[in-house]
């Protein structure tokens, strides 16, 4: 396959969100008490709401920055680039590095609505996640027709109100809702518990609408040593999927609810083949357990359940049969640390090649799975010649690639908004 005939879609992408984005969708008596982005005197923008700040460390978006200039400090939206927080910029620089669509995770309400959930007012902290909702559906998704996937947050504190958002915004189009690996971790019933849960998972499983499981909720999982650098936080959060699907596999969910889908938002793909045939075996083996699958396989369920998202995953890519090449979709993390931009094609294509993957297989990793599984239409508003990245990229042939130091960014920023 050449590279300009790949078609690409990234299930996994990131906004930081824009300081408007509340104007609009609040209603008008709550307007003064929705999340507000704030300088504090060091020159950080901070949301707060209720007196309670979310803090989106600067890794968030470091894309177009060199490398030697990550860290973990709090940034703002000067030292970004503009595609992290301005849709039209964000489908710009899509369309350099060959990307049709995206579906992007938020930011600083958190992948598992924490930042609302927190909240001491739960009645305010759900009217400002609906608008939150209503603003991602509506407006950064919406203003393309056609490039971005929707995504929703949940009020996770609330099994009844959490269904009733399901429903909401599966009315609106939505394909998915975020919601936390291992909600026990935030003071949160387990996904052992169905009584709870239940509502959602019906709600999901009825509507069609996606459980996206994105990795990091759930790394409070893992006993750390004592000080450990952050390196194992970024290495091992991964693994933590492996927890999430342990509890909805073996505690029920799965089985209950046969029409649930489930997506590992940024886990990878390495970890899937040992922990399927572990589960196989133990479940042959230690049959004294009691345990019943309704005839199949533990590996068989799961499969019938997820789709598995990475990144780059070179050496899992070779044993694809052995997960499922069925369930494998790619992402791009725009624009986190691990981003592969403005040349996302050249680095799948040649992924793909040194694991032998064949053209046909390609197009269900790049697309074809990530469509089917989300039911979404790749080409309801691009016909599909025109959806290719050789396509995309001649649409914004002028996109500046240069990398630049977080002060170059704010110099230019302060430049363009001077005026």
């Amino acid at each position: 396959m050449n590279v300009d005939d790949m078609i690409l879609v990234s299930i996994d992408d990131h906004v930081i969100e824009p300081r408007d984005m509340f104007e609009r969708h609040v209603p008008e008596k709550y307007r003064d008490q929705a999340p507000k982005s704030i300088m504090d005197e060091n020159g950080y923008e901070k949301w707060w709401f209720q007196g309670i700040p979310s803090v989106s460390s600067s890794l968030n978006a470091v894309v177009g920055w060199p490398n030697e200039e990550w860290g973990m400090n709090p940034s703002t939206f000067a030292e970004m680039r503009p595609g992290s927080y301005d849709i039209h910029e964000r489908v710009r620089d899509m369309n350099r590095n060959g990307i049709l669509a995206s579906m992007c995770f938020p930011s600083f309400a958190g992948f598992s609505a924490r930042f609302f959930q927190e909240a001491q007012d739960k009645d305010l902290a759900l009217i400002m996640l609906k608008a939150y909702n209503d603003w991602h559906i509506d407006e950064w998704a919406a203003t393309y027709p056609g490039r971005f996937i929707p995504l929703a947050l949940g009020p996770v504190w609330h099994p009844e109100e959490l269904a009733a958002e399901v429903r909401r915004v599966a009315a609106k189009g939505v394909r998915a809702i975020t919601m936390p690996e291992l909600p026990h971790i935030q003071g949160l019933p387990s996904y052992h518990d169905l009584e709870y849960w239940g509502p959602f998972f019906q709600a999901a499983s009825e509507t069609g609408v996606v459980m996206c499981l994105h990795i990091g909720q759930g790394f409070g999982a893992i006993n750390g040593a004592p000080g450990a650098p952050i390196d194992n936080m970024i290495i091992l959060a991964t693994q933590v999927s492996t927890f999430a699907a342990q509890d909805l596999l073996w505690g029920g969910a799965m089985t209950k609810y046969p029409d649930l889908k489930i997506a590992w938002s940024e886990a990878g793909i390495g970890w899937i083949p040992f922990y399927l045939d572990r589960c196989d075996r133990h479940y042959t083996n230690q049959r004294w357990l009691g345990h019943d699958f309704g005839g199949k396989l533990p590996s068989d369920i799961f499969r019938e359940h997820s789709l598995a998202c990475y990144v780059t995953d070179p050496t899992a890519l070779k044993v694809r049969h052995d997960i499922g090449v069925e369930i494998i979709a790619w992402e791009c993390d725009y624009p986190h640390s691990d981003s592969i931009w403005p040349n996302a094609p050249e680095f799948v294509h040649a992924e793909m090649q040194g694991a032998g993957v064949p053209d046909n297989e390609i197009n269900m990793i790049t697309y074809e799975n990530t469509c089917r599984f989300f039911g979404w239409d790749a080409f309801k508003h691009i016909p599909k010649e025109q959806a290719t990245v050789g396509a995309l990229r001649a649409l914004s042939p002028d996109v500046d690639t240069t990398i630049r130091s977080k002060h170059e960014w704010r110099q230019m920023y302060d430049l363009a908004h001077s005026s």
